[in-house]
């Protein structure tokens, strides 16, 4: 993973973002295949690697049979703040509160922000750091491991780390020469990482497809699930021609930083090694893409784009679990569709109203947060109240319609939306002035194409730079607004 540089496009990003809503029109919808709900998991490189921790931990109820991690960290080892992820999460030039990220995954799992950690307990890990990879050091993994024994039995974690490969994903017959870090950080080692992560994830595999494969590769409609957020327009879908009658596994793989289409074309998709074991094995294989709006191409792992990015809620964790409901549903069996404009609305410091367009055909539907169901029963109008929720925090709901035998279709593009700070948020908090770089440097804002925004608001707080001031007021938890006290 290249340094974490802020990387502005300008009038090129805009020029990029034409390009990909065109993409989006021309893309498929990602398919309901009835894939097996009890079989998922997920895996990752770097940023993807950190990433695919967040949605082991977060959602482990989803991603329950495991999880492969290249070069990435604990859960929530940035705590929000970009210094600590190019820091010790990275050269680990100061320590990982590893006992203190246990501590948080607990607290976030009672309050339901993350799903139970008991979950975990019956998952499998393999972790995979190179001797000679120095942009996330092996001390960084070695805390990995240490983090995951809170909660996965040691006997079902594998930590190889005795190849001399540099920060790369590996395999053992593509790439760049081992020692190296260079794009498209995919190496040739010998040694085939994919065929180990997925063995370590689901046992003993079939031996894998080295000619032509007989599945077929799609580029899906990625904006179903998220506009925005770092996202690209598109992803890719790997099916095994088994998998089109078969109920089958699912396995998410999330490239690197700079690895997505625009920087590597197919490369990560085609090159790494998953789909010819897939093939023989009746595995799905979804490999989501960040967009050039990302910064260097990464997942969201230390809140460039929310303050949530490793809860449930956080936009990009949302898009990925939708992502899996659809490949595991099968069509919802209703053969309704999507319900289209989703939207939040009418925000208090504890409840959201989500509304929607009416579906033709459907009886009710169902209201999902984080992936959640929140209703009781089916919901017959076309808005419901969400309340029991947590001041000033972001929340990501998905809705579903439903047939006269309550049987869902499918599921719906995901609206987010903010809670208010509450009462005796008025007058009072704690107020900052500086420059927008000090804002983001704190962990107060963040910055995008240019631009800083408060965290939790998102208010547009002007250029990113050392010479813009401005007074941002705390009104809750990562949540800063623009005014004073």
């Amino acid at each position: 993973m290249p340094a974490m540089r802020l990387n502005w496009k300008g009038l090129a990003a805009a020029a990029a973002m034409a390009v990909a809503a065109q993409a989006a029109t021309a893309a498929v919808p990602l398919p309901s295949l009835g894939a097996n709900p009890a079989e998922v998991s997920v895996s990752g490189l770097s940023a993807g690697g950190f990433a695919a921790v967040q949605l082991h931990v977060a959602y482990s109820a989803t991603f329950k049979r495991g999880a492969g991690v290249v070069a990435g960290g604990p859960f929530y080892c940035a705590e929000g703040s970009v210094l600590n992820a190019t820091g010790r999460c990275m050269t680990h030039g100061s320590s990982i509160p590893v006992s203190s990220l246990v501590s948080t995954t607990n607290s976030w799992a009672a309050s339901g922000a993350i799903d139970p950690v008991s979950n975990l307990s019956a998952s499998k890990v393999y972790m995979f750091s190179g001797t000679s990879d120095n942009t996330v050091k092996q001390a960084v993994m070695d805390d990995l491991k240490t983090y995951y024994q809170s909660f996965v039995p040691a006997a079902n974690i594998v930590y190889k780390n005795n190849i001399g490969a540099g920060h790369a994903m590996v395999t053992d017959d593509y790439g760049g020469a081992c020692s190296t870090t260079a794009a498209p950080y995919i190496n040739n080692c010998g040694f085939d990482l994919a065929g180990e992560i997925l063995t370590q994830i689901y046992g003993p595999l079939n031996p894998r497809n080295n000619g032509t494969l007989g599945g077929t590769f799609t580029e899906f409609n990625q904006s179903e699930f998220v506009t925005g957020h770092g996202m690209a327009a598109t992803g890719w879908i790997y099916v095994p021609q088994a998998c089109t009658t078969t109920s089958c596994r699912v396995h998410l793989v999330l490239h690197g930083c700079k690895q997505n289409y625009s920087d590597v074309s197919d490369q990560y998709v085609r090159k790494t090694g998953y789909n010819r074991w897939a093939d023989t094995n009746n595995i799905v294989l979804i490999y989501p893409q960040t967009s050039t709006a990302a910064t260097n191409s990464c997942w969201d792992w230390w809140g460039y784009d929310s303050a949530n990015y490793a809860k449930k809620s956080g936009p990009q964790m949302a898009a990925f679990k939708a992502m899996i409901d659809r490949v595991t549903s099968a069509g919802g069996g209703s053969g309704l569709p999507a319900p289209t404009g989703v939207g939040t609305s009418g925000a208090t410091s504890s409840s959201m109203v989500i509304g929607w367009n009416a579906v033709s055909g459907a009886s009710g539907y169902n209201v999902y947060r984080g992936g959640s169901k929140v209703n009781a029963s089916p919901v017959t109008a076309t808005s419901y109240t969400d309340s029991g929720l947590a001041a000033s925090t972001s929340y990501s709901w998905t809705v579903a319609a439903l047939n006269a035998s309550n049987a869902e279709g499918a599921m719906s593009t995901a609206a987010t939306g903010a809670t208010t700070a509450g009462s005796g948020g008025g007058g009072t908090g704690t107020c900052y002035t500086a420059s927008n770089y000090t804002h983001t440097i704190a962990g107060r804002a963040y910055a995008l194409y240019g631009l800083t925004y408060a965290y939790g608001s998102n208010q547009s707080m002007g250029l990113w730079n050392i010479y813009a001031t401005t007074t941002l007021k705390q009104t809750g938890p990562n949540y800063y607004v623009i005014g004073s006290c």
